[in-house]
């Protein structure tokens, strides 16, 4: 039997009062959250108290329907690649949300689990229901009450407890959105998601199209690109996917890039997000740049891009 759930996490504030739920039915789901966290946290959460609920049925499949990115990339592509490394990310910084990460690490060993993604938001009816208990969970912390933590897992002779984790009050000391990098997993389906957050999502995304490492191979910067996409660079050149393509296959290097300072997000329609940023790469003067991020089939990819360089006044 294949156990499809849906796991959605909700913080008011972002960081702020945080909530988590997964969601099978009305018999068999569980909420709970912290005084303070993050909704990449609640992802995470939402996802690891799954496994637990389920864990006295390990032979069972796991079908998670996830309108998280950040939290199907962690677990399917990037998370082998941390642990090899020491939880360090390629830039030697120690991986944010650390503490969850470790624990899913331990309760996904030998289960067998696959992710789909979702639209948040879209109507879908158990995306919908775990959405509203992880808010719901959320608006608890931020009242001082206790959230209700749903009766569990209840399908199978041994009962997972669903208040073991629901009535936590305090989170991990990582509350903060972290940048992305790209591994590839073992024995793990994952299709591309995409949050209801959208300017979450389209942050994380930049993040990972800026990340040295993901610029370096056309394999893994492909998977942020729409088939049109195109880039005028700073320099007042035009790239698009087979000009990149050529340059990475002959030993050429992507432009250099640097921290991000958001200007603005603004969400142009149901499909299209605008992220306008401020960066300064180490070998050049401060830029200001222009991303459209286009929702379709397979989520939020890179539409256009421009990089300007700043005038000084």
């Amino acid at each position: 039997m294949t156990i499809i759930a849906a796991a959605d996490g909700s913080a008011l504030g972002n960081p702020g009062p945080a909530g988590w739920a997964w969601y099978v039915d009305d018999n068999n789901w569980a909420a709970g959250g912290w005084d303070h966290g993050t909704n990449n946290m609640g992802e995470l959460q939402a996802v690891l108290e799954l496994f637990r609920a389920t864990a006295h049925l390990p032979d069972e499949e796991l079908k998670i329907l996830c309108d998280s990115q950040y939290a199907i990339n962690c677990i399917s592509k990037w998370m082998p690649g941390w642990k090899k490394r020491g939880w360090k990310k390629a830039d030697g910084k120690q991986v944010l949300n650390q503490d969850i990460l470790k624990e899913l690490d331990s309760a996904i060993t030998g289960r067998k689990y696959t992710f789909e993604w979702v639209k948040g938001h879209a109507g879908h009816d158990l995306n919908e229901a775990a959405d509203e208990r992880a808010r719901a969970a959320a608006t608890a912390h931020q009242k001082g009450t206790s959230p209700d933590a749903g009766p569990g897992y209840t399908v199978g002779n041994a009962q997972a407890p669903a208040a073991a984790s629901a009535s936590n009050t305090s989170a991990p000391a990582e509350p903060v959105e972290p940048a992305h990098e790209a591994e590839q997993p073992a024995q793990v389906s994952a299709l591309v998601s995409t949050s209801g957050d959208f300017a979450a999502t389209v942050y994380e995304l930049e993040q990972g199209f800026l990340d040295p490492q993901i610029r370096t191979s056309f394999t893994e910067i492909a998977d942020f690109l729409h088939p049109s996409y195109q880039e005028v660079t700073r320099h007042g050149g035009l790239l698009d996917v087979a000009t990149i393509a050529t340059l990475l296959s002959s030993g050429s290097a992507l432009p250099t890039t640097g921290q991000m300072q958001v200007l603005a997000t603004r969400q142009i329609s149901e499909e299209m997000v605008l992220l306008a940023y401020r960066m300064k790469p180490s070998d050049s003067e401060v830029l200001v740049v222009s991303s459209w991020w286009q929702l379709g089939e397979q989520g939020w990819k890179l539409r256009f891009r421009q990089e300007t360089i700043e005038q000084s006044a």
